[in-house]
């Protein structure tokens, strides 16, 4: 009975780590929003991540998070790093690893706390005519073997692009405010 019982618990536990065997561990979220300013004066705002505490819904998050930079806004290399004790803001930093002038922003996030990862992200612009640019802001995230589990719990692409979206819709009332 108690060997019957062991098998029966040991089914129940593995259940769940074969499942993930099954399930996505990548995701990729792209928001978009249409601006009333050329393209130029949109990507020249993009471009400086400090100007992301100015829309970021996870910039917005903590009032007192801690805010550092290293090196030159707007070039290769510029890093814009966060603390905060808000377990949904956390600890890591941002940086800008390529620039098309005019046109994409790469960014890696590195995540510290309160998990660790690292994750490419992106901003396009595209002009629709000469007042109105497309802003796309992408990001690409991966949740290692059995973490994956929490996809089907949690809807990470909608979570994530609801944010980029509020973020956009908040960096399109900006810009055409100026």
């Amino acid at each position: 009975m108690l060997k019957k019982f062991l098998l029966g618990l040991a089914v129940i536990i593995a259940i769940p780590f074969v499942a993930a065997l099954f399930i996505q561990s990548d995701y990729s979220v792209i928001r978009s929003v249409t601006i009333n300013k050329p393209v130029s004066e949109v990507f020249d705002y993009v471009k400086q991540l400090k100007n992301q505490d100015n829309f970021s819904k996870w910039a917005q998050m903590d009032p007192d998070m801690v805010k550092t930079y290293r090196g030159t806004d707007a070039t290769v290399g510029f890093v814009s790093a966060w603390a905060s004790e808000n377990p949904d803001v956390g600890v890591g930093e941002q940086e800008i690893i390529a620039i098309d002038e005019g046109k994409r922003v790469d960014f890696e996030l590195r995540f510290i706390s309160p998990f660790e990862a690292t994750e490419p992200a992106f901003m396009t612009t595209e002009a629709i005519n000469t007042h109105q640019t497309k802003v796309d802001w992408g990001f690409n995230g991966h949740l290692n073997y059995p973490m994956n589990l929490m996809f089907l719990f949690v809807d990470f692409e909608t979570m994530i692009g609801d944010d980029l979206q509020q973020g956009l819709d908040t960096l399109k009332v900006i810009l055409e405010k100026e």
